[in-house]
């Protein structure tokens, strides 16, 4: 039986960029190894494919390409447990490979509660890595001469006119694209592959006002289809996020309300992810520790994994020990629902095993209408849309942070500083930039005084985190 044009393209199509060669050899190593005195192994096989044309004041400046193969063992012998990685597929230096990656992990002290996870924590729905649907067959069509038009079709530089506020001094844009396909195999006979494409293009532009000072305006948008990619904006965006910097002016510090753009505020909820990482508790490196099951934070905050959304950036059936992923809250109403547990951590703590970490986080919307002490109006589809306007009227007056400027929280007491830049909004209106401020507080303080949560989050981003407002944050000058 033969395969006609049609069937031949979906079998291409559906084949990612690892081989049945490759996969063979991942599968040798996990015979060898077993075969040579490991007690269980699992392989995880990697390929990588990354294209970038960059642009320069609308000019062609720099073309990339790299490719990237990795097969990465975990060997677990003799109650001993090691990693190791080699790009080299040969048998013959497989062979030997392994069996000095086994000589190694005998040499270490031993650790019982390295094992693989038990079979039916296990995905059991991944096997041709396209389930997800975040896999573009157009990738393989992609010819040099689209990638460049599409980056030159990026570039507003030359069709800029002169005006008196500022003057344009350069614009870098860039068109990449990228497929990513991996494979995770173990002794116990789990298999699963995911394999995914993405299409992005990002845009920096720099201006000069008319008193000398230079700004920049940054913007991106991603997709994982080609044809999603919208490329109309993004200098656009840009040049305004730099106009937009002109006259900053100084403000006072104190207690203010913060409202953080979507663009930005992903780097609010990032330290409490890090927070319920299984590693970080069991070495008391955590400000969740000892919270399963408690309401930290406000009745109005859930996060929520939704790791198999189809189509979405960040999904996935299974983390990296093949551990099937579930659509979960994380932090339900403010109780924290859950640890990021993987096997080994499991085995140290006595914890019930979970994921190793969150795949797509999102954040339920919400506004309250009259403030802290108003009424709630949940909303989890589009049905009822909270924008940036919503939140500022919300707000009345504060601070609008549109980026970070270096900073760090403390993983152990959650308090953070951060220098931010953004502006002054008085009557829920954006009255005038300001630079070089620091906001500082605490994370399990600062997620008490959340009062809403828009539903504008950014469809290319993984970490599904919208526009934010918190009643309250201290800033200083």
């Amino acid at each position: 039986m033969t395969m006609d044009n049609t069937q031949k393209k979906e079998c291409k199509a559906l084949s990612g960029l690892i081989s049945p060669e490759e996969i063979e050899a991942a599968r040798f190593c996990i015979s060898y190894g077993i075969s040579s005195g490991a007690s269980m192994m699992r392989v995880s096989l990697s390929k990588s494919v990354l294209d970038s044309f960059s642009m320069l004041n609308g000019e062609m400046d720099k073309v990339a390409h790299s490719a990237d193969r990795s097969l990465f063992l975990y060997i677990f012998a003799d109650g001993r447990y090691g990693t190791f990685s080699t790009n080299d597929f040969s048998r013959s230096k497989l062979s030997l490979f392994i069996s000095k990656a086994l000589d190694t992990v005998r040499m270490l002290a031993p650790d019982p509660c390295r094992k693989l996870p038990d079979a039916g924590r296990k995905a059991k729905d991944a096997a041709t890595g396209t389930e997800l649907h975040l896999y573009d067959p157009e990738y393989q069509e992609l010819t040099p001469e689209r990638r460049l038009k599409k980056a030159m079709d990026s570039s507003i530089f030359k069709t800029l006119a002169p005006v008196q506020e500022y003057t344009v001094i350069s614009e870098e844009c860039e068109y990449s694209d990228s497929v990513d396909d991996n494979i995770v195999i173990d002794s116990e006979g789990f298999f699963g592959r995911h394999t995914e494409t993405s299409f992005a293009i990002c845009s920096e532009v720099t201006i000069q006002d008319a008193g000398g000072r230079k700004l920049s305006g940054y913007w991106w948008d991603s997709a994982p289809y080609f044809s999603r990619l919208d490329i109309s904006g993004c200098s656009k965006a840009a040049l305004g996020k730099a106009i937009e910097k002109i006259g900053p002016k100084r403000h006072s510090g104190g207690s203010f309300r913060m409202v953080v753009d979507r663009s930005v505020s992903s780097r609010l909820i990032s330290p409490v992810i890090s927070a319920l990482n299984g590693a970080a508790i069991q070495q008391k490196n955590s400000f969740l520790e000892g919270t399963l099951g408690e309401k930290v934070f406000s009745g109005n905050l859930t996060l929520l994994d939704l790791a198999r959304t189809d189509g979405k950036p960040g999904a996935r059936i299974f983390d990296t020990e093949g551990v099937a992923t579930k659509d979960c809250p994380v932090i339900e109403n403010g109780r924290v629902n859950m640890y990021f547990i993987n096997t080994y951590i499991a085995g140290k703590t006595g914890m019930q095993p979970t994921v190793e970490g969150v795949s797509r986080p999102v954040i339920r919307p919400f506004i309250l209408d009259g403030g802290t002490t108003g009424s709630d109006r949940g909303c989890l589809s589009e049905e009822f849309e909270i924008n940036l306007p919503d939140i500022l009227r919300l707000c009345g007056s504060g601070i609008y942070v549109t980026g970070f400027n270096g900073g760090n929280c403390n993983p152990v007491t959650g308090d953070f500083s951060y220098g931010i830049e953004g502006f002054a909004f008085k009557n829920g209106k954006i009255t005038h930039p300001i630079r070089e401020m620091v906001v500082t507080g605490n994370m399990v303080r600062l997620w008490n005084d959340v009062i809403a949560a828009g539903t504008d989050a950014r469809e290319c981003t993984r970490w599904q985190i919208p526009t934010l407002a918190f009643d309250k944050a201290d800033f200083s000058a």
